[in-house]
């Protein structure tokens, strides 16, 4: 495998690149919690450099939870680190706090100058799930407050960036995934919309966003694992937990998941887009299951590209 740690379980993912060098963040957490279905209570924020995306180099951590209280005070999970237009390095980050149970998640920001030593912005979180739009803790049955994974980036649209969440969206029923958004002109001053998509389009919650233009085809990137899926969908993908692929407009107008297609040639979760330094796009996600046994490390580099027909496919 491209990154495998002897011992820390590896999954979620998100990469960027500083010149010829491509950073790598990703949760983790120790092997010595035996069961791995403990580690999401047990995060970090972990770093590594490649120039190759398949040969990487482990640095100190990017980030741990805080003291109490804070919005991050329980864990540290998924997010996404881009460069600002002040040149400084901006990771948006999802957190839980002991302080509600660690059952609501909102999403904080670090800051840094050379994407090594970063600085948190606040206790605080920067940005909460709207209620005018989406579910809150203890409205239904659902076990948690959806509003992690962000996924930010500067649109040449309008001019804004963009902060792209997983989110459900009020009201009842299950199938209630959508695309949460929020909108800043500064990165530190976020405006939460309306969700870019409506629920019941087959996923009850979708995980781990990401937009690229990949080889001229516009896609969002997302995952969900199989009980979250509804009939439909699981019909068509059967028990896979997958990554998939929708191509979208690139103002992400008119999203329609009941199109999205999962990426099953060479299955990974949190699958996120990689384009190299030559302009090759490859995808990078952590091998989840095998064989009923969690393995927790990110996968080589797949080559792959985009079709308006297909979506992500593998490249030859």
């Amino acid at each position: 495998m491209a990154l495998r740690l002897a011992d820390r379980w590896i999954w979620d993912s998100w990469y960027v690149w500083d010149g010829d060098t491509c950073h790598a963040f990703y949760l983790c957490a120790s092997r010595g919690l035996v069961d791995p279905n403990r580690r999401h209570r047990y995060t970090n924020v972990g770093h590594a450099v490649s120039k190759d995306l398949t040969n990487w180099t482990v640095l100190p951590d990017a980030l741990s939870p805080s003291d109490s209280p804070a919005f991050d005070s329980w864990t540290t999970w998924t997010g996404s680190t881009v460069k600002g237009d002040d040149g400084k390095w901006y990771m948006y980050y999802t957190g839980t706090s002991r302080e509600d149970g660690g059952d609501v998640q909102s999403i904080g920001l670090a800051i840094s100058d050379d994407l090594v030593t970063w600085q948190k912005t606040s206790k605080e979180a920067l940005v909460r799930a709207d209620s005018t739009w989406y579910e809150k803790l203890g409205q239904t049955n659902w076990p948690d407050e959806a509003w992690r994974d962000p996924w930010v980036y500067k649109s040449a649209q309008d001019n804004l960036w963009h902060m792209l969440v997983t989110a459900r969206a009020k009201g009842e029923g299950r199938i209630k995934g959508v695309v949460g958004h929020a909108t800043s002109k500064d990165m530190l001053n976020w405006n939460v919309v309306e969700p870019l998509s409506q629920p019941d389009q087959g996923f009850a919650q979708l995980e781990v966003f990401q937009y690229a233009e990949v080889d001229g085809v516009p896609l969002l990137i997302f995952c969900c694992g199989w009980r979250e899926l509804d009939t439909s969908m699981l019909s068509a993908v059967g028990e896979t937990d997958a990554t998939y692929s929708l191509v979208c407009n690139k103002d992400l107008t008119d999203l329609d998941f009941r199109k999205a297609k999962p990426f099953l040639s060479n299955p990974v979760y949190a699958g996120r887009l990689v384009q190299n330094t030559k302009g090759e796009w490859f995808l990078l996600g952590f091998i989840n299951l095998v064989d009923g046994e969690f393995v927790g490390e990110i996968s080589d580099p797949i080559p792959v590209t985009a079709t308006p027909q297909d979506g992500l496919i593998p490249r030859v």
